[in-house]
């Protein structure tokens, strides 16, 4: 069977398997849509909060990132890896021992007040609208390469697909299809990491094959890595920064406590029987991230590797890269840079006019380029391709092209489902049911519940189709605008009995606020292209200390801790009842049953 039809077959018995774990878990009622019954194992939920977490962004981007920024790349692992241990052992047991289906919930009850829970909802919605444009980016590049189909078409078809798991199954449904999502996405990332590592350096783990000699040599990987990355007139991959030290700083501690303000992870520590069984879900979860996350940067190393070894097939031997025959002939370029063209996120331009492909760094200031006839880079190759192409550029067997990308989908989709279900909870259950329609049936709002994710699909789909940035770039403002409003918030509710509902309000509103300034300013008002207004602010980009907006969520988180207790010192003390509940919610012992009650 061709590739084509592999990729059809594979990916469309894992769409099948989703769906049919769905109907078979559907819910049916509201603790089922909003929390599975608060009766997932442990184990289980830690793999289901794995698929939730490793996005489009994890699978499709990040490798991608490493590769392009080396070093600086791999702020990423640390600020995702990072924020879930802040998770984990900050915030999950005690949300969970509080009881509530979710965080705005949480919110109006420890802040005693409905203002603050629809100032949550609102946060939760910006960055969780933000987070799932993301996905639905991922899902258009994984369709449309390998089902040949257009970007569009792909993100269309994904919203049918996440329509029909995430609204018949709610948090019931989803938590056993992210488990089998799991399952495709992580066999996916690992098994072309194998058969490429041990191909390049004879090593089977890639974890180890990246300090590893290549095969046949006595050059480490990284070292060849970096001679041929400044060859081409690059930066050395391993030492390479993103920015400056503060902006690396920043741009990690606001993925870090974004990652620890991100409703629809919170709300799977809602979906276990008790306290105890939270935090050892949070524990299994970390295993099954890390052994994507551990295998990430050598994904990303080797494939840079092939790629440059791909347009100049003597780079392992010969350091002469200007050579007149060191570059491939572009009519003569591998069946899959010709699949990728047609995606257009592999663009070439024969700036020189010689036939052949310059991959480099046209804004370096060595003059063996020039010398050699080069007039630019000649090769554009989207991020976000690199980990979907790598086992393509690898030579590996169709199975395992076609394994990717079914693992790519499992990706994007598994999160997708994810923040659907956290808007929805927060539309149908946190405004309309606790705050306009109070005296709403079950079975109306689990009506409601599903009616809002239907929307919160529509509205997702549409932003897909016009990002503001590449994947992983879209998600970290996502992480960004929860690190500035809800994670400081959460923060102050469980370990501050002297946080009132003014300082509260006023922070989240703060954070958020300024948070949005600055990413608007670069991004566009609501990302909508042509309305960015970096003029008012002398039209130079990360005007705050060199400081990107994707970064900026650190400092509004600052902002919003700052405005808090200034508010807090000029208002009315915390009622004693609310003083003693938070004494309480401290105590990491016993749980109360999940409710949806106030």
């Amino acid at each position: 069977m061709g590739l084509q039809g592999l990729t059809y077959l594979i990916v469309g018995l894992t769409f099948a398997l989703y769906i049919g774990i769905a109907i078979w878990a559907r819910a049916g009622s509201t603790k089922e849509f909003y929390a599975a019954g608060g009766s997932v194992h442990p184990v289980l939920n830690g793999m289901a909060t794995g698929a939730d977490w490793m996005s489009a962004a994890s699978f499709i981007s990040m490798a991608g990132l490493i590769a392009a920024f080396g070093y600086g790349g791999a702020l990423f692992l640390m600020g995702w890896t990072g924020g879930y241990v802040l998770l984990a052992m900050l915030l999950a047991p005690y949300l969970r021992k509080f009881g509530k289906f979710t965080v705005p919930q949480f919110f109006g009850t420890r802040y005693y007040s409905q203002g603050a829970s629809t100032v949550a909802v609102l946060c939760l919605l910006m960055a969780s609208l933000t987070y799932i444009i993301g996905q639905m980016t991922g899902v258009g590049v994984a369709f449309s390469r390998f089902l040949g189909v257009s970007n569009s078409t792909g993100i269309f078809v994904g919203m049918a697909i996440v329509f029909c798991y995430a609204v018949f199954g709610g948090m019931k449904g989803i938590t056993y299809t992210q488990v089998a999502q799991y399952c495709v996405l992580i066999l996916a990332y690992t098994v072309p990491a194998v058969f490429i590592s041990l191909h390049l350096t004879g090593n089977p783990l890639p974890q180890l094959g990246l300090g590893s000699d290549l095969a046949g040599s006595s050059v480490s990987l990284l070292a060849k890595l970096d001679q041929i990355s400044v060859d081409l007139g690059f930066a050395q991959y391993t030492t390479h920064m993103r920015g400056s030290m503060l902006n690396t700083f920043v741009y990690t501690a606001s993925l870090m406590i974004g990652t620890a303000g991100l409703p629809h992870v919170i709300m799977r520590f809602f979906t276990v029987p008790t306290v105890k069984d939270a935090r050892a879900s949070a524990g299994w979860a970390l295993v099954f991230i890390a052994i994507l996350y551990t295998t990430a940067p050598a994904v990303a190393a080797m494939a840079k590797i092939n790629l440059l070894t791909t347009i100049n097939p003597k780079i392992m031997t010969d350091n002469n890269i200007t050579a007149p025959d060191a570059q491939i002939k572009y009519a003569e370029r591998p069946d899959w840079m010709k699949r990728w063209e047609k995606t257009g996120l592999l663009k070439f331009t024969d700036k020189n006019g010689d036939g052949r492909i310059q991959l480099y760094n046209d804004k370096s200031k060595d003059p063996k380029f020039a010398a050699a006839g080069w007039k630019g880079n000649e090769l554009t190759v989207n991020k976000d391709i690199m980990v979907l192409a790598n086992p393509e550029i690898a030579l590996l067997p169709n199975w395992v092209i076609a394994l990717v990308a079914a693992g790519g989908l499992a990706a994007a989709l598994s999160t997708a489902a994810g923040l659907l279900l956290a808007i929805s909870s927060a539309i149908s259950h946190d405004l309309l049911k606790e705050k306009f329609m109070p005296d709403l049936s079950e079975k109306g709002e689990l009506m409601a519940g599903k009616i809002a994710m239907a929307c919160s699909i529509l509205v997702a789909g549409y932003l897909g189709l016009n990002p503001p940035d590449f994947a992983a770039g879209t998600v970290a403002i996502a992480f960004g605008l929860a690190a500035s409003s809800i994670f400081p918030a959460l923060m102050m509710g469980i370990f501050s009995k002297t946080m009132n509902k003014q300082g509260a309000i006023a922070g989240m509103l703060a954070g958020i606020g300024i948070t949005m300034l600055y990413v608007f300013a670069h991004k566009g008002i609501f990302f909508i292209k042509g309305t960015s207004f970096l003029g008012l602010f002398g039209g130079k980009a990360n005007f705050f200390l060199g400081i990107e907006p994707n970064a900026f969520g650190a400092i509004g988180a600052l902002v919003n801790f700052a405005v808090a207790f200034a508010v807090k010192n000029m208002t009315e003390p915390v009622p004693e009842d609310i003083a003693n509940m938070v004494e309480q919610v401290r105590i990491p012992k016993g749980s109360g049953e999940v409710t949806g009650a106030h």
